[in-house]
C-alpha cells in the first residue's frame, strides 16, 4: 500500500526489520561503522576517531544502527562511562536471505519473459 504525497508508504509489521536495516545501512558513515565492527568490538570514540567524526554525530549514528539491531552495546563493569559496540551478525544474514529471495523471483520472472519472447519469434 502507498502512502499519501510527501509521505512514507505504509509498510508491513513483517518488513519493519528490513527496512530498518536498510536505513541503517543508507548512510555511508554507518556503513564504515559496521565495516569496522566486523573486526571485532569497539568503544564508541574508537569508531568516532576513525571516522573522523564527532561524538555526538556518533552517538546519533549508533543510536541507529542499535535501533535497526545491527549492534549491541555493552557497559563495562570497569568503567560506566564507556560504551562498547559489537556486530550482530543475524540481521546481515537475514538481508542475504531477503536478497537471494528477491533475486529467485526476477530470475524467475525473467526467464519466463524470455521463453515467451522466444515463443512469439518463432511464429
Amino acid at each position: 500500500m502507498s502512502g499519501t504525497a510527501g509521505s512514507a508508504p505504509q509498510s508491513s509489521p513483517a518488513r519493519e526489520p528490513l527496512d530498518a536495516l536498510l536505513f541503517a545501512l543508507a548512510d555511508p558513515t554507518r556503513r564504515r561503522a559496521v565495516e569496522l565492527l566486523a573486526s571485532g568490538p569497539r568503544r564508541a570514540g574508537e569508531l568516532a576517531g576513525e571516522l573522523g567524526v564527532r561524538a555526538p554525530s556518533m552517538s546519533k549514528h549508533l543510536r541507529v544502527l542499535r535501533a535497526s539491531g545491527l549492534v549491541t552495546e555493552s557497559v563495562p563493569s570497569f568503567d560506566t562511562r564507556v560504551r562498547i559496540y559489537q556486530l550482530r551478525r543475524e540481521p546481515i544474514a537475514g538481508l542475504r536471505a531477503w536478497l537471494a529471495d528477491t533475486e529467485a523471483a526476477w530470475t524467475d520472472e525473467l526467464e519466463a519473459f524470455a521463453a515467451h519472447v522466444a515463443t512469439r519469434d518463432e511464429t
